[in-house]
């Protein structure tokens, strides 16, 4: 599930393509002092992503822009849309926004037999654990991860996008069904790599980071309820790390029906 925000510029304003960690502090700040507030300072998934204000172009005060925040737990979604209604005051660095309204969506992709694209709406961030480097072939004589590249194949590629999942399963997902690496298929049928990119980020108030990321179209076809389970899970926790900077954030980019006409049903 979701949550769209409705943006107006409050001034003439230049985009900020760097805008995850301001972003990210913004939403960490409306959870402080819930639940929620006890995974900032550990390892594991927050449970949320987020897309880039869209569309990413510079503007002028009163120009029109949206935010999506995503999740799959409705109350973390409502808590965050709480404080942006009684905060409507949303600055993104140096991007001033008035948060104007606030609406939900849950995609889908469908029952069993429906087929459909998603697109990574921002950077996927996949790193090769060390002691994994030597089964994909890949020479790391150090300690550190290793950044996917296209060199790499896809195969370590999917098989950490599924790890990555099978995490964000545990944490979210109901225990009594299987995750993604307890069931029979892969998790997309089709890799569309569109382009790769290094970009620095404000990992931490005190450190930056170039990232190597990627962008991507998955192709899916849904073999049952399990499957689209998991899909579903992916488009609301995000693919990949670092979520909680806006990296991975997902959209439902095509969608078929089971019998190949398009469903309505579309979200980018």
């Amino acid at each position: 599930m979701r949550v769209l925000v409705h943006l107006r510029a409050r001034a003439d304003t230049t985009y900020q393509n760097d805008y995850h960690h301001k972003l990210r502090g913004r939403i960490w700040n409306a959870l402080e002092g819930t639940e929620h507030e006890a995974v900032h300072d550990t390892n594991e998934p927050p449970g949320f992503s987020f897309s880039n204000p869209f569309p990413p172009q510079d503007m002028s005060e009163g120009d029109q822009r949206t935010l999506i925040v995503s999740a799959p737990q409705e109350e973390l979604l409502s808590v965050i849309a709480t404080d942006l209604q009684e905060n409507p005051e949303l600055n993104v660095g140096e991007m001033p926004f008035t948060v104007q309204g606030l609406s939900a969506i849950t995609p889908d992709v469908g029952e069993p037999g429906s087929s459909g694209t998603i697109g990574t709406g921002t950077g996927l961030l996949v790193r090769i654990p060390p002691w994994r480097c030597e089964d994909y072939g890949i020479d790391n004589p150090g300690e550190e991860a290793v950044y996917w590249r296209p060199e790499h194949t896809i195969e370590p590629l999917r098989e950490q996008l599924e790890a990555n999942l099978d995490k964000k399963y545990s944490l979210f997902g109901p225990e009594y069904l299987p995750g993604p690496s307890e069931t029979n298929g892969d998790l997309f049928d089709g890799y569309e790599l569109l382009k790769t990119f290094a970009v620095p980020l404000q990992v931490t108030t005190d450190q930056r980071l170039t990232y190597v990321l990627s962008k991507w179209q998955f192709d899916y076809t849904v073999r049952n309820d399990d499957h689209r389970r998991h899909l579903n899970l992916a488009l609301d926790c995000g693919l990949g790390e670092r979520n909680a900077l806006g990296l991975g954030f997902c959209n439902l980019t095509e969608k078929r029906d089971p019998y190949g006409k398009p469903a309505p049903e579309v979200h980018g």
